[in-house]
């Protein structure tokens, strides 16, 4: 890894100003050429990540959804977290390197993130076939534990109701049956989209090279790198474990940028970790 040479330290350094631009502009594509398309979501199931199984999916998904973004908030807390602890390694590093990491860390981010949503669409398609098989109220309640039925424009409130005060009525179980195979069919194609995993790599990496760096939350109390950035990826984990209904944000993503983070960072800095101080 290259060694820190003292010099003039740039706030805004070549490669995050051209992803601050980039993404900026992309999210105002976003929001203003849906109207040009016949399909309203042409835009997101182009360019966003879909599941490797869903018809919605293209290889160039890996890179561009990394420039996009779901909200004004989503874009903004990327962007701030980019520039924060970016600006810092792109000066050590320059901008050809901290644009590889940056990638590399996105795209780990995203293969990982592919790897848990194989296994929650085989465990989906196992646990619908059961249900269709043999439609219980117990085996609608292994799919309603395990999964948001209330996702996207699915509402399954009305079934769940049904279903428990009438589990052996058979309009209520063919409407329950109706919802289950709708569900299972719709779900391979959610839009996964953001720099988060990007930009976790980049805070797991500041948190190694700089640990003792004073970070001020809320600009008032100050906390070492290190501990802040830990607490951030425990979160992370215990969210993604606890896979809570609602809960859209694909957190282990975030820990593939910290994984894909710490191993370029190792590849790098066998020998000259202390550089980096």
């Amino acid at each position: 890894m290259s060694e820190f040479r003292p010099g003039r330290f740039e706030i805004l350094p070549t490669v995050i100003k051209n992803l601050l631009i980039i993404n900026v502009l992309v999210f105002l594509a976003q929001n203003s050429l849906e109207r040009f398309f016949e399909n309203p979501g042409f835009i997101e199931d182009t360019f966003a990540l879909h599941y490797w199984g869903s018809s919605l999916f293209k290889p160039h998904q890996l890179v561009t959804h990394l420039f996009m973004h779901g909200s004004f908030g989503h874009l903004f807390t990327n962007m701030f977290t980019l520039w924060m602890f970016g600006a810092t390694l792109e000066n050590i590093w320059g901008p050809k390197r901290f644009l590889i990491f940056y990638m590399v860390c996105g795209l780990g981010a995203a293969l990982c993130h592919m790897g848990v949503l194989t296994y929650e669409n085989v465990r989906l398609a196992h646990d619908a076939h059961q249900f269709l098989s043999n439609p219980t109220l117990d085996n609608f309640r292994i799919l309603d534990n395990r999964f948001d039925l209330d996702a996207g424009n699915f509402r399954a409130e009305g079934i769940r109701t049904a279903f428990n005060a009438a589990p052996d009525n058979p309009n209520v179980i063919a409407a329950a049956k109706v919802f289950i195979n709708d569900f299972a069919r719709v779900y391979p194609n959610g839009a996964t989209l953001g720099a988060s995993g990007a930009v976790f790599g980049l805070l797991f990496a500041f948190g190694y090279l700089f640990p003792n760096n004073l970070i001020y939350l809320y600009f008032l109390f100050p906390l070492k790198a290190k501990y802040f950035i830990g607490i951030i990826i425990l979160m992370e984990l215990f969210s993604g474990i606890q896979n809570s209904a609602g809960d859209n944000v694909a957190h282990f993503a975030h820990l593939g940028g910290v994984i894909f983070s710490y191993i370029l960072l190792k590849i790098w800095n066998r020998k000259n970790r202390s550089h980096f101080y």
